[in-house]
């Protein structure tokens, strides 16, 4: 039976108007049951987040808080998990746009965070702060907690937005414990509910105990005060195991070896039903949670069992931990069902598990995983050797190249004299990759190009295993410039290209399309540096056929980055909205992990470029801070943000960012990427009447352009270079040849001109291409759909509503794109509204 206590509830009613709520007390006191107990009355839509110790890892938190929220909306988790742990301010600006889009007006939500007192890891803490405190009217969290929150409230607390229930306030009265007492039918003295709660201090657990002493036939028993806290497991050994069956005790000590406690793994670790019905008769210790939909143990009663673990037989304890990671694994969470594999070592299921893990993974996990496989027996990677190719993945993702290789090396030579057999070559094949892949990532620094020669070994062994490769293994990914290259030396970026185009030769043979289109795309971007603008286009369209081809949904973006950027220097706008429409079509491609990302970073470029300001990405407006992409990837984000401030006249913001990536890659940075940061930092100096530094970048630029003819990164920067330029070209100041800075004078002047020239364009159509007139056919099924679409349903839920396939409602949509000019959802409803197409219809129309 539970006490209802209707002081707790008040003070919980009043404090459930705030947006935060902190419940703090040590064990026993009911801070978790007192919270339960009242939102079970209370009609809110809850969120229950149960927080463990690895909590503190980014990804299993991530994984923990989206399988609360899945409890009460799928769609939103879909769309939790597609932006990732939000580590950065990109990342936490578009899961702000969740809730914004996803939590109803009208209604009220509390999420609960249990157990806070176990987080430590910095960045968990940061970002439960920012979402905490990023005030949203209807949305109320509470932290239950041991101790303080390790969070800066103070602001909340000082406009009165924060609520504080502590240790006092959640004591028992002493009447209400004379009330729990009557309520268990046990009537003690006035002198012996003295003496209790003399010694308990109102400590619910400790009150609970003693009524459990109290509890036996002996009609004239009293209660023997004494220090409570330091005899509590001998009461529970007394009063509460010692009436129990074996087989349930034992049940109970495997309880404690697991964290989740869901229904679904409790019967299997159980067997007998028989043993969960008797579970109830312990309601105040162990408990279903409906939010959870998983039981709970009571803290003190989860210690006790703890330390009776020993009395468990190996063979039993093996089996639950066994059995907890295949439903772990079963269930997509992946780090939890490494650990219970690894304590039980079953590394096969374990080393399965990690394969199935996605290519691209934080560091922090990245680190998990490989000191999973050092602890590993030596014994296990000779049984299985492609734990060996997963230890040399792991070392090269967290850039350990020199122990990679030299791993990788040791593994082909142990491996090449063996009889042949299908592990033997596939592992030879990975082993050969992963050196073609070290020499590739290196060869920025090494200025070494001969990498093909290991993918051509790694095909041969791939023909001979017959192993075929699927995604995402076989999807590549790119980094900031595909032309690996960090010299400006004549003729450098042709050995590039040669050993790119070897790479790809073999690769695109023996990892199932892998990298299929890189060598036209890497031509295209040289051509496209070089200003060779029919020869860029036609190898961007042909790198974008392949990619489509192979479905390198990386290569296909880049693609038609370059393709964009060609448009604009051409001032094709019809090529640039066709750019535009392809780029979002790419959104609904669900295998491409980054396409969110790039599509905002890709279309940013262009609205920057336009001055349409505005229509970038709340993230891409930020100052610049560390990026959560890779940090080579990062060269694109940071060439938007960078035009963004320029556009702003931020120049001390963007000569900061520069100055700091500088420092950071030095002269292992992609050639392009120095020629570009040198070129805007030479516009932002001159700005900021730094006469001589202007001309120095500028110098530096020119020396990395000219070996090579390139000119585009003056040329893109139009007017602000085309200020530079005269400048320079009227005091006749520079060591540059005049001939050039009248080339790059002529040619940013003409760009500037295009750029804005499309930009109006762009402007007077509304963001989207000029109407062919105000009279567009749509059909009854694309009214239906187009309707749909203006009433923010998603395309399941019109595919539901209009009796019809995902992919029907996928294709309808395309065709109201091209009838309407619109580039996404957003622009066709706002064409459609102002041609008078969204009306209410009646029946027969």
């Amino acid at each position: 039976m539970y006490l209802e206590r209707p002081h707790i509830d008040r003070l919980l009613e009043k404090a459930v108007q705030k947006p935060v709520i902190l419940v703090t007390a040590g064990t026993g006191y009911g801070k978790t049951h007192a919270v339960y107990s009242f939102l079970q009355r209370y009609s809110v839509i809850t969120v229950w987040l149960q927080l463990t110790e690895r909590d503190n890892f980014q990804r299993r938190f991530w994984e923990n808080f989206c399988s609360a929220i899945s409890m009460i909306n799928p769609e939103t988790t879909e769309k939790l998990l597609r932006v990732g742990f939000p580590e950065t301010e990109r990342q936490f600006d578009r899961y702000l746009d969740i809730p914004r889009h996803d939590v109803l007006s009208g209604q009220k939500y509390v999420f609960v965070y249990d157990d806070f007192h176990l987080l430590r890891n910095e960045k968990v803490l940061h970002y439960l702060e920012r979402s905490i405190t990023s005030f949203f009217g209807n949305i109320t969290s509470i932290l239950i907690s041991r101790s303080e929150p390790p969070l800066n409230l103070t602001k909340f607390q000082s406009r009165g937005l924060l609520a504080w229930i502590t240790e006092d306030d959640l004591r028992f009265s002493r009447e209400e414990m004379s009330d729990y007492f009557h309520i268990q039918n046990i009537h003690p003295s006035s002198e012996t509910l003295s003496a209790v709660y003399h010694d308990t201090e109102g400590w619910a657990f400790a009150i609970h105990l003693a009524v459990l002493s109290l509890k036996n036939t002996h009609p004239d028993a009293v209660y023997v005060p004494q220090a409570v806290r330091s005899n509590i497991f001998k009461l529970i050994e007394t009063e509460i195991l010692s009436t129990v069956s074996e087989e349930l005790r034992k049940f109970l000590i495997k309880l404690s070896l697991i964290d989740h406690l869901s229904r679904d793994l409790l019967g299997e670790i159980a067997g007998a039903p028989k043993l969960l019905k008797e579970l109830e008769r312990f309601s105040s210790f162990v408990r279903f949670d409906s939010y959870l939909k998983a039981y709970r143990l009571h803290p003190l009663f989860l210690e006790y069992l703890s330390k009776r673990q020993d009395e468990l037989p190996a063979e039993e304890k093996a089996a639950v931990y066994l059995k907890t990671a295949r439903w772990y694994a079963a269930n997509n969470q992946k780090i939890d069902a490494i650990t219970y594999y690894e304590k039980v070592e079953a590394y096969e299921e374990l080393l399965d598990c990690i394969f199935n893990m996605p290519l691209i993974i934080p560091d922090d996990i990245t680190q998990i995983l490989l000191d999973v496989l050092d602890r590993a027996p030596r014994r296990i990677f000779d049984q299985y050797p492609n734990a060996w190719i997963l230890h040399s993945r792991y070392l090269i993702t967290l850039q350990r190249f020199d122990e990679a290789r030299e791993e990788i090396l040791g593994l082909i030579e142990k491996l090449e004299p063996m009889p042949g057999s299908f592990y033997k070559y596939r592992i030879l094949s990975a082993c050969y990759h992963y050196l073609g892949l070290i020499g590739l990532l290196t060869c920025l620094y090494t200025r070494d190009y001969s990498y093909p020669r290991y993918f051509e070994r790694g095909c041969y062994y791939t023909s001979l295993s017959g192993h075929v490769l699927t995604p995402p293994l076989t999807v590549s990914t790119l980094t900031a410039y595909v032309c690996r290259m960090s010299s400006g030396d004549t003729g450098e970026p042709e050995r590039c290209i040669e050993a790119i185009t070897g790479m790809v030769r073999y690769v695109s043979q023996s990892v199932g399309g892998c990298t299929y289109g890189t060598d036209d795309l890497v031509r295209a971007e040289l051509a496209f540096f070089k200003g060779d603008m029919p020869e860029a286009k036609e190898k961007a369209l042909l790198a974008l056929q392949k990619a489509r081809e192979r479905d390198q949904y990386e290569i296909e973006n880049r693609a038609l980055f370059y393709l964009m950027r060609i448009s604009l220097a051409l001032g094709d706008s019809e090529s640039i909205e066709e750019c535009l429409r392809q780029l979002e079509a790419q959104l609904a491609i669900k295998d491409y992990i980054n396409r969110y990302t790039f599509y905002d970073i890709v279309t940013g470029w262009f609205y920057v470029r336009i001055g349409q300001i505005e229509k970038l990405a709340a993230w891409l407006k930020n100052d610049f801070e560390e990026s959560d992409l890779n940090s080579l990837v990062y060269g694109l984000e940071l060439l938007v943000k960078a035009k963004l401030h320029l556009a702003e006249k931020r120049y001390p913001a963007v000569l900061a960012s520069l100055e700091s990536q500088e420092s950071r890659y030095g002269p292992g940075a992609f050639l392009f990427g120095k020629l570009e940061m040198k070129t805007l930092e030479a516009v932002c100096r001159y700005q900021l009447r730094d006469r001589e530094g202007a001309l120095r970048a500028l110098e530096t630029a020119y020396e990395y352009a000219v070996p090579n003819g390139f000119f585009m990164p003056f040329t893109e920067l139009g007017k602000d270079m085309r200020t530079l330029i005269y400048a320079i070209l009227k005091n006749r100041e520079s060591t540059i040849p005049r001939p050039w800075l009248e080339m790059i004078y002529r040619s940013a002047s003409a760009y500037a001109k295009k750029c804005f020239a499309v930009g109006e364009q762009y402007c007077s159509a509304g963001g989207v291409p000029a109407q062919q007139g105000s009279a567009v056919p749509l059909s009854r099924r694309e009214l239906v759909v187009l309707t749909g679409l203006s009433e923010g349903l998603t395309r399941e839920e019109i595919a539901g509503t209009s009796s019809i396939s995902i992919n029907t409602v996928k294709s309808v949509i395309k065709s109201i794109y091209n009838k309407l000019g619109a580039i996404n959802r957003a622009d066709a409803v706002r064409i459609a509204t102002g041609m008078g197409l969204l009306i209410n219809r009646g029946p027969d129309e």
